[in-house]
Order: structure tokens, then C-alpha cells, then sequence
């Protein structure tokens, strides 16, 4: 396994533990899921979501608009015990900024980091789609915190997930759009605007939005 992801997606899913059923065609792995303005769940009202796994066995994303609030990534270094308070002041700049995510209602109390390719732990990162990966160890944390970590990073506490077809009716039900992803929307630090900026980027005006389905 490789960090390009040459290895079929099947085995990198299982190899990170989310397991060989997400490797179906067809599914919206590795796109992004924008929630309608009829949305009626609170927990997803106007979410960005990454799509991290999808196939008929369910589906699982991070929501990436969503700041933790008063949660920063050295606070939560010093709280699982990776860095000394005193040595908050010594991390690199790209670990001080690192935005840190309510990434959905599941599994409130682990981290998951969504980040560029440009870093891998060899069964333990998954190789999601165009040059993003997941990582939800205490290895890439460290990494991060030395200087070592890639180039870009969200840290995710939770994420959101879906039950075999629960999404696909969701979607029919008029719940969600979805796009292609970028990494400027994944990873840009303009957190409040990406709602609107990923509706603009399939063409749509937020305030024309109506209760009929689409995708683009």
C-alpha cells in the first residue's frame, strides 16, 4: 500500500479498519454532501460533508464546517498528554492553526483527521480519493506536533453516519446535494463560509434554493 493509493480501494479500506464492503461503484466516497435548506435535523443544518466511506453497507463522513468551539488543537495536545503545557509556545505554526471540528454526532470523543496525502501510516491511513486521506490514530497527532505531520489538516471530533440506505433515502427526500470536493473546501480556514462556497460551486444561488432534488 502506498500513499499514491495504487492498492485497490477494497483492501485500503480494510486495511484502515472501516472494512471491505465500501468498495462498491456508484457511491459518493470522496465527495461532498451539502445539506438542503429543508434539511429538518439540527445536527446537519447547513453541513459540508466529506464523504469518507459509502456503499450499500452505509456510509460515514465528516462534517467540515463546523468549528468545535472553544476546543484548539494545543489544548488538545496537552489534554491527551502528547505535549507539556509549557511547550504550547514551541509547536510549529501549521499545529497552533490547525482547525479543530465537531465532524458529527457519532463518536464524539475521538478525533479523526482528514489531511493531504502527503502523509501515511502504513494500516492505519486510508487513501479516501484525489490526494485525501483519514487518519484516526494518536501517531499523525504526534506527527503534527513535531513538525512531521502534512501539509494540510482538519482534526474531526466524531463524525457523522447512515445506516444501509439511509443516505440514499435522505437524498431523496430532498435532504442533500453533493458536489465534487476540493481540498479548499476540505481544508480552507474561512470555516463560516464554506456553506455557501460549495453551493456556489455547482452554480447554485443559496437564496434560490427550493425543495427540489438535485445533484450536480
Amino acid at each position: 500500500m502506498s500513499p499514491e493509493g495504487k492498492t485497490p480501494k477494497s483492501a485500503r479500506r480494510k486495511a484502515a479498519g472501516i472494512g471491505d464492503g465500501f468498495s462498491g461503484e456508484g457511491y459518493l466516497d470522496g465527495r461532498l454532501l451539502i445539506a438542503m435548506p429543508v434539511m429538518g435535523d439540527p445536527r446537519f443544518e447547513r453541513s459540508v460533508i466529506y464523504m469518507c466511506a459509502h456503499s450499500s453497507e452505509g456510509a460515514m463522513g465528516i462534517i467540515v464546517n463546523r468549528p468545535a468551539g472553544s476546543i484548539d488543537f494545543p489544548g488538545l495536545l496537552v489534554q491527551l498528554d502528547i505535549i507539556q503545557k509549557a511547550d504550547q509556545i514551541k509547536l510549529p505554526e501549521n499545529a497552533e492553526t490547525l482547525q479543530v471540528l465537531k465532524g458529527g454526532p457519532v463518536d464524539t470523543g475521538r478525533g479523526f483527521v482528514l489531511h493531504s496525502s502527503d502523509f501515511f501510516i502504513q494500516d492505519a491511513t486510508l487513501n479516501i480519493d484525489n490526494g485525501i486521506c483519514l487518519t484516526a490514530t494518536v501517531d499523525i497527532l504526534k506527527a503534527i506536533a513535531e513538525g512531521t505531520g502534512p501539509k494540510h489538516a482538519i482534526l474531526a471530533l466524531g463524525y457523522a453516519g447512515w445506516a444501509p440506505g439511509q443516505l440514499e433515502n435522505e437524498i431523496q427526500h430532498n435532504g442533500w446535494l453533493h458536489c465534487d470536493a476540493d481540498p479548499d473546501l476540505i481544508f480552507g480556514d474561512d470555516v463560516e463560509e464554506k456553506y455557501q462556497r460549495a453551493l456556489r460551486k455547482i452554480g447554485i444561488d443559496p437564496g434560490m434554493l427550493s425543495n427540489e432534488a438535485g445533484h450536480a
